[in-house]
């Protein structure tokens, strides 16, 4: 049982390596809030994957620091002594809010984890310490410098290689891509900007030899994407349309995808997730770990995750130099092998540098039990 006594949230930011444009939003910098729990035992971290508007979800950092200071830190408070596994629970009284929820959810488990001397891949149950990395390429201002991107990550060994696409920057540029890397893996994400009138596109991209097109339509459809899937060969991937195991259930049976995208920060933390990865193993659908920009905390949680038997694809499991010039933990970075070694330490297995940490902090604040 863990007793929660103090949690400190931060609003840090990073500048990125390059600009991060996708179909709706470009990036120059990481916007996040972390959230660092003090129980009687440990400290443990967590790190909220919304941005700072409402592009990709309707959560931002502004309410997700409201509701987590409001609502979320009081509930976990009043609580007093929870296991980690009850926290979902603690907090079923806020409808939705799943990034902000994962964040003290996920903070929790480290700090019960190193207070137990448990790496979290050994909690959720990993079978592997090391996971193959994938790299998702943003829509740069021109083809050249695309290819000179892909060219770049090629050497460096990333096995998979998204290309993120919008409308009227799809076929060509994925045609060019495959020009210059017959036998690269590639796939292609839409982030919703598409619709079913969009069906000779998507028949277009079947000639590339894609191993997926991942959520081409609507973030909220699971519907149309069945439709779309049967008028193409290519394997649909789901993920923003999968918020939930339920979710993941429903799509498989009505046939809207042939793989799913797990993103644990998107969809409530590492307990959905897993609930997620299990039914899609059971279903027989593999599975795969996204990202969202994340920092050093984010990323080691996501390798424990990605170490699960049912993440049998490449993720966005990046290194650390591929977003940031200098990360908030000590660098995570990609073997010539394309592989990345999964924390072994208690807990994510990583914890901030404090001068980094203090260099990118824009505010603080901290919440006590009373």
């Amino acid at each position: 049982m863990t007793l929660v006594r103090a949690i400190e949230l931060r609003l840090i930011t990073l500048p990125l390596v390059r600009p991060f444009r996708t179909s709706f939003s470009q990036e120059t910098e990481k916007e996040c809030i972390l959230a660092r729990v003090e129980t009687d035992d440990a400290e443990g971290w967590g790190e909220c994957v919304a941005g700072p508007d409402p592009g990709f979800s309707e959560e931002f950092n502004e309410g997700a620091w409201f509701l987590l200071r409001d609502f979320l830190a009081p509930a976990l408070f009043a609580a007093s002594e929870v296991r980690a596994e009850d926290v979902e629970s603690v907090f079923a009284f806020v409808r939705g809010n799943p990034m902000a929820k994962a964040t003290l959810a996920n903070a929790v488990l480290d700090a019960e984890l190193r207070a137990r001397g448990v790496s979290l891949a050994a909690y959720l149950g990993a079978d592997k310490d090391r996971v193959a990395c994938g790299v998702s390429v943003g829509i740069p201002p021109t083809t050249e410098q695309l290819l000179d991107q892909v060219a770049g990550y090629l050497a460096e060994g990333y096995r998979r290689i998204k290309l993120k696409i919008e409308p009227g920057l799809d076929v060509e540029r994925v045609a060019a891509v495959r020009e210059a890397n017959p036998h690269a893996s590639l796939s292609v994400d839409a982030n919703a900007a598409y619709s079913l009138d969009d069906v000779t596109t998507f028949r277009a991209l079947d000639g590339f030899d894609l191993l997926m097109v991942e959520q081409p339509l609507h973030h909220d459809d699971l519907v149309e994407h069945a439709k779309l899937q049967r008028e193409i060969r290519t394997d649909i991937c789901l993920d923003e349309s999968i918020r939930s195991a339920a979710d993941a259930e429903a799509a498989i049976e009505l046939g809207s995808c042939r793989i799913v995208n797990v993103k644990q920060g998107r969809v409530g933390g590492l307990g959905e997730a897993r609930r997620i990865h299990d039914t899609c193993v059971t279903r027989g659908v593999p599975v795969w770990c996204g990202g969202m920009l994340e920092t050093g905390i984010g990323r080691a949680t996501n390798l424990a995750l990605a170490a699960l038997p049912g993440f049998v694809l490449p993720g966005d499991t990046s290194a650390s130099e591929r977003y940031f010039h200098e990360d908030i933990t000590e660098p995570f970075r990609m073997d010539p092998d394309g592989t990345m070694a999964v924390p072994g330490g208690p807990g994510i297995g990583v914890d901030p540098l404090p001068d980094r940490l203090a260099q990118t902090t824009l505010r603080t604040e901290v919440l006590k039990k009373e």
